[in-house]
C-alpha cells in the first residue's frame, strides 16, 4: 500500500483517492519569468516521479500543472526588456517546456495558462465577495484572513491574531508578516489589465491555482505538489480562498519536495552556485546524472547538489547501462530457473515497499544496485541460463520506466547495420565464430534480428 507524507496532517498516510482507480493531480507549475534551475526542476522531477508510479500502481492519473504566466515578476520583466507580457512569458514557456523534455518529465495532462483563465478567477472572487470573505480598497479586492478560522492549517502558524484590514499587494511574503492578501489588483498605468465584472484590472497570484486546480479537477481533489517554498503563502492562502468558497475541502494530500542547495550553500546568484539546466548542460553534464542526483535522496531530505554529486550519479548509471547490455545481449526467450525467478521477485518487491514508503528513491535505488550486484555474481559462477538474463533484463527495463535515468540508446541506420553484418560475415569466414555470435548478439540488444538464408543475411527491426 502506498503511503505518503501529507503536509496538511503532518503524518505519513495510506493514500486512498477520491474515486476508486483515479488520481486527480494538481502540480503548481513555473511562472515564465526566466529560465527555471535546478531548484525549481528538483521539485518537477519529483512531481514526475509520483505521478509515474502511480500509474505503476494501476491508477489512471489526471494532471494538471499550471503556467503562471502573469504576476509581479513577469509584468516587471516583460516591461523592462520592452516586450509584451504574451511574447515575454512564451519565450520562457517555451525554454521550460524543452527542459522538461531534456530532463524527460512527461508532459501534464492539462497545462492551463492563467492569462487563459481570468473568468474563472473573477467567479471565485464573486463566490467569497457574496460570503463575505472580501473586502475592496481603491479598486483592489482582498481575502480577509480574520475572517477564516482555518486559517494556518497548512503551515501550522498561529495567525489568530492577526490584524484584519492589514494589507499586503506582493505576491510573496514573510512567515510572520501575515497579511490580508490580495486577489484582484486594481489597474495601474503600464501595467497589463483585463476589464471584468469587478472593475479593470489583474488577478492576485494565489487565486490562479485555486480557479484553474478546481476547473479541472473538482471542488475536492486529491493531491497537490509544489516545493516546500510554497506552503506559505502560496498553499495556505489556497486553502483559504477555496474552502471557504466551496465550504468543501480543498485537497486531501500535500507533498512538498524539500530545498536544494549547492555545494554546501543556498543557492543564489551572487556566491555563483546558481545553475539553470542549461548552465549544467553547458559543462559538460548529461541530462540523466542531473536527474538521476535530483532522485538519489530522498524528496523530504534536503539535497546538497554538488560536482562531485554528478560525477558519481553518471559512474552509477554507466554500472547500470554495462548491466543492461550484458544481460540484454544474453537474454533469450526461454523459462528461467525457478531460483533465479525468486531472486527478480525478491528484488522487485524491496524496489516497491521502498517506493511504497513516500517514495523512498534511495532505498529504491539500493535495491536495484543489490540485485545488479548478486547478478554480477552469479554469472561469474556461470550460474545463470539464458531465460535468467531475460527477466533480469525485463527487472532492469521496468524499474527504468520509472526513473528514466539511462541514456537512451540512439536507432542504428541502415548503413551502420549493414556494417555490422559484413564485419560478422568476415569473422564467420575466418572462422572466429565467438566474434560473430558477439556481433549477433549485440544487434539483436539494439532491436535488429538476423536471418540466414541461401541468399544471404536478412535482417528486420524488431
Amino acid at each position: 500500500m502506498l503511503r505518503l507524507h501529507n503536509t496538511l496532517s503532518n503524518t505519513e498516510e495510506e493514500f486512498h483517492p477520491l474515486e476508486e482507480g483515479i488520481v486527480r493531480f494538481y502540480t503548481c507549475g513555473p511562472t515564465v519569468y526566466d529560465y527555471a534551475h535546478v531548484g525549481n526542476f528538483r521539485t518537477f522531477v519529483f512531481q514526475d516521479l509520483l505521478r509515474k508510479y502511480l500509474k505503476y500502481r494501476k491508477y489512471r492519473v489526471i494532471h494538471v500543472m499550471n503556467i503562471t504566466d502573469v504576476d509581479d515578476k513577469t509584468i516587471q520583466n516583460a516591461r523592462d526588456q520592452g516586450m509584451s507580457l504574451k511574447d515575454y512569458t512564451a519565450k520562457y514557456t517555451q525554454a521550460f517546456l524543452e527542459d522538461s523534455k531534456t530532463l524527460r518529465i512527461d508532459p501534464p495532462d492539462i497545462m492551463p495558462r492563467a492569462t487563459e483563465h481570468i473568468p474563472e478567477m473573477v467567479a471565485l472572487i464573486r463566490k467569497l465577495e457574496e460570503k463575505g470573505f472580501t473586502y475592496n480598497k481603491e479598486g483592489s479586492v482582498y481575502f480577509s484572513i480574520s475572517r477564516d478560522p482555518g486559517y494556518g492549517k497548512l503551515s501550522k502558524a498561529d495567525f489568530s491574531g492577526a490584524q484584519s484590514g492589514t494589507r499586503i499587494d506582493t505576491d510573496k511574503y514573510e512567515k510572520e508578516n501575515a497579511r490580508d492578501f490580495v486577489l484582484w489588483k486594481a489597474r495601474k498605468e503600464g501595467e497589463d489589465f483585463w476589464n471584468t465584472e469587478i472593475g479593470p484590472g489583474r488577478p492576485g497570484w494565489h487565486i490562479e491555482c485555486s480557479a484553474m486546480s478546481m476547473k479541472y479537477l473538482g471542488e475536492t481533489f486529491d493531491i497537490h505538489c509544489g516545493g516546500v517554498d510554497l506552503i506559505f503563502p502560496h498553499h495556505e492562502n489556497e486553502i483559504a480562498q477555496s474552502e471557504c468558497a466551496t465550504g468543501k475541502p480543498f485537497v486531501r494530500y500535500w507533498i512538498h519536495p524539500e530545498f536544494l542547495i549547492v555545494e554546501g550553500e543556498k543557492m543564489s546568484k551572487s556566491l555563483g552556485n546558481f545553475y539553470t539546466l542549461r548552465d549544467l548542460l553547458s559543462k559538460g553534464h548529461s541530462p540523466e546524472s542531473i536527474r538521476y542526483l535530483l532522485l538519489s535522496v530522498h524528496y523530504r531530505k534536503q539535497l546538497n547538489f554538488t560536482n562531485d554529486g554528478l560525477h558519481q550519479a553518471q559512474a552509477s548509471i554507466q554500472r547500470l547501462e554495462d548491466f543492461a547490455l550484458r544481460v540484454k545481449e544474453k537474454a533469450k526467450p526461454e523459462e528461467p530457473s525457478a531460483g533465479f525467478s525468486v531472486e527478480v521477485n525478491a528484488a522487485r518487491e524491496r524496489f516497491v515497499e521502498a517506493m511504497d514508503n513516500d517514495l523512498n528513491t534511495s532505498a529504491a535505488l539500493a535495491a536495484i544496485f543489490d540485485f545488479v550486484r548478486s547478478t554480477y555474481h552469479r554469472d561469474a559462477q556461470n550460474a545463470l541460463s539464458a531465460g535468467d538474463f531475460r527477466i533480469a533484463s525485463e527487472f532492469i527495463q521496468e524499474v527504468e520506466g520509472l526513473l528514466n535515468i539511462l541514456r537512451p540508446q540512439p536507432e542504428l541506420l541502415d548503413e551502420e547495420i549493414a556494417a555490422q553484418i559484413e564485419g560478422r560475415q568476415a569473422a564467420r569466414r575466418r572462422k572466429d565464430f565467438a566474434e560473430a555470435d558477439r556481433i549477433r548478439q549485440w544487434l539483436s540488444s539494439k532491436g535488429i534480428q538476423l536471418e540466414d538464408t541461401r541468399e544471404g543475411v536478412r535482417w528486420k527491426r524488431i
